[in-house]
C-alpha cells in the first residue's frame, strides 16, 4: 500500500522533447527536496519528436526514479492528455504541470506544503497578472471567467491555470466524474474541498514557440464552455427577451408617430434591419444549442476518451519485483 503522503507529477506535452529534456531534472530535484514518495507521468500527447529517448536518457541518469511514459495512439488534445495521466497516476495526490518550462518547478514544494501542512486539497496557482499580454486578449479572458461563472454556484478562479496539485480524496472526486467532454480547470473547482491559490509569474519557454494561438483560445473557451456551463443558453435567452422587448417598443413608438402625425413610416430599410437581425440570432441560437446537442451525442456514443499506444513504467515493474521477492524470501 502507498503512504498517504506520496504525489503524481503528471505532465501532458506534445514535441516539447527539447523542453523536457531541461525540465525533468528541475522536477526530479524539487520533488527529492519534498522528501515524499513520488513519480512523474509523463503523457506524450501523439507526438513526433524523440521524447522517448529524452525520458530514456533522463532515467538512466537519474537512478532509482519513478517515470511512466504514457503515449497516446494520436493527439486527442489535452484535456484527454490530462485524464490519461490521470487514470495512469499510482500514488496518493496528483500534481499537474506543462511541458513547455513556463510552469516554475520551484513551485512544486509550495504547493506540496499547502496540501501536507495546511491541509488544503485543491491548490491552484494562477497568474500574478496579464501586464504583458495583449489589450484585447486580456478583455476576452476577462469576458470569458464572466460568462462561466455567470449564475455558477461554484466560481473558476479568474487566471487560474492548469498547474495544480490534488489531494488523494481531490483526486478520487475527480476520478468520480463520469462525463467525457472534461474541462479540467472547471471541475477542479466545482469538487469543492478546501483551495487555496498561489500567484506565479510564469517562465519563459524552454524552447521553441507556441502553437496555441487565437483559434486554440477560442476553441478551448466554447470547449469549457459548453462542457461547464450552462450560460451561452441563458445568453441566448436574454438576448432573445432584450430582442422582443426592442421590437415591442420600436412597434409602440411607430405607432405613437402615425396616430399623432399621421405620416407614413417608410417601413423598407427598417423591416429589411430587423429581419436581418433577427435571422443573425437565430442561426446564433441554434449554433449554441447545436453545441450542446454535440455534446450530448459525444456523451451518448461513450467512446474512449484516449488509446494508448505505448506505456512505459520500468521501475514501477522493477519495484514489483522487489516486493514479490521480499514476500517469497518471508514465506
Amino acid at each position: 500500500m502507498r503512504p498517504r503522503n506520496s504525489l503524481s507529477v503528471v505532465i501532458p506535452v506534445l514535441n516539447e522533447a527539447e523542453a523536457m529534456a531541461a525540465l525533468l531534472p528541475q522536477v526530479e530535484q524539487q520533488l527529492r527536496a519534498c522528501r515524499l514518495e513520488w513519480e512523474i507521468v509523463v503523457v506524450d500527447d501523439g507526438g513526433n519528436d524523440n521524447l522517448a529517448e529524452v525520458v530514456a536518457d533522463f532515467e538512466r541518469g537519474a537512478g532509482h526514479c519513478n517515470v511512466q511514459l504514457v503515449q497516446l495512439s494520436r493527439n486527442f488534445g489535452k484535456e484527454a492528455a490530462l485524464m490519461a495521466g490521470l487514470d495512469h497516476a499510482r500514488l496518493g495526490a496528483v500534481m499537474f504541470m506543462d511541458g513547455d518550462g513556463q510552469h516554475p518547478p520551484a513551485l512544486i514544494e509550495q504547493l506540496v506544503r499547502h496540501w501536507i501542512d495546511d491541509g488544503y486539497d485543491v491548490v491552484y496557482t494562477a497568474k500574478a497578472h496579464r501586464d504583458n499580454e495583449p489589450f484585447l486578449r486580456r478583455v476576452a479572458v476577462h469576458g470569458f471567467y464572466a460568462l462561466i461563472n455567470w449564475g455558477a454556484r461554484q466560481k473558476i478562479p479568474e487566471d487560474a491555470g492548469d498547474f495544480r496539485l490534488l489531494s488523494p480524496r481531490a483526486v478520487t472526486a475527480l476520478r468520480q466524474l463520469p462525463e467525457r467532454n472534461r474541462f479540467f480547470k472547471g471541475l477542479a473547482s466545482w469538487i469543492g474541498f478546501r483551495q487555496i491559490r498561489v500567484d506565479y509569474e510564469p517562465s519563459a519557454r524552454a524552447h521553441g514557440v507556441t502553437t496555441f494561438n487565437a483559434a486554440s483560445l477560442l476553441g478551448l473557451s466554447i470547449e469549457g464552455l459548453t462542457s461547464f456551463s450552462v450560460a451561452p443558453l441563458r445568453f441566448a435567452s436574454l438576448l432573445g427577451v432584450i430582442l422582443a422587448a426592442g421590437a415591442f417598443l420600436f412597434g409602440l413608438s411607430i405607432l405613437w408617430e402615425v396616430l399623432t402625425t399621421g405620416k407614413q413610416v417608410p417601413g423598407y430599410p427598417s423591416l429589411v434591419i430587423g429581419l436581418m437581425t433577427i435571422g443573425g440570432v437565430q442561426l446564433i441560437m441554434i449554433g449554441i444549442v447545436g453545441e450542446y446537442i454535440g455534446k450530448i451525442l459525444s456523451e451518448l456514443k461513450a467512446r474512449p476518451i484516449y488509446f494508448v499506444a505505448e506505456h512505459s513504467e520500468k521501475h514501477f515493474e522493477a519495484d514489483k519485483a522487489d516486493d514479490a521477492a521480499k514476500r517469497t524470501a518471508a514465506e
